[in-house]
């Protein structure tokens, strides 16, 4: 079948398998490979995306159903050279140590910054309760995403 989507702002249309569930789409098909695949069993969340702004498990998700939306991957974060604030979050709290759940992790911290500009650390730790980190202990995580928060508020017009 052929589906048509925008991933990372730009439209396509692919022939696709109907059973491709979208994490495949976009590390096999589109080479995004950003996009961690993990669990097998859509517990762990390494495989987050945004659909029209919301994080979704791409491996919950077939590639015909994101037909008409629009996909952002961990490779649209990073603009001409400057990193996303969450991105850059994680760089200065140390909110990573292996990397694999991360970028789930930032794409979904995003959808909460962008829902939300001042969360709570409560409301940062049920926005990433859907994600396994192995690694760190969730601490770092938080504090990067809060360092996020405070200085996109800090570079908002007006502030």
């Amino acid at each position: 079948m052929q589906v048509t989507m925008t991933v990372n702002g730009e439209e396509l249309t692919r022939e696709i398998e109907p059973r491709l569930l979208l994490v495949h789409f976009l590390r096999d098909t589109l080479g995004l490979t950003g996009t961690h695949w993990g669990c097998d069993t859509s517990n762990c969340g390494v495989c987050v995306v945004l659909m029209d702004g919301e994080p979704v498990k791409s491996c919950t998700v077939l590639a015909a159903m994101a037909g008409g939306h629009e996909i952002r991957t961990i490779e649209s974060m990073e603009q001409e050279g400057v990193l996303d604030p969450v991105q850059q979050g994680f760089t200065e709290e140390h909110g990573l140590q292996c990397g694999f759940c991360t970028p789930g992790m930032i794409m979904t911290a995003r959808a909460l910054l962008d829902r939300n500009p001042h969360p709570s650390d409560a409301e940062i730790r049920e926005a990433i309760s859907g994600q396994i980190c192995r690694c760190t202990g969730y601490t770092n995580i938080v504090k990067a995403i809060r360092w996020a928060a405070e200085h996109e508020a800090a570079a908002a017009p007006g502030s």
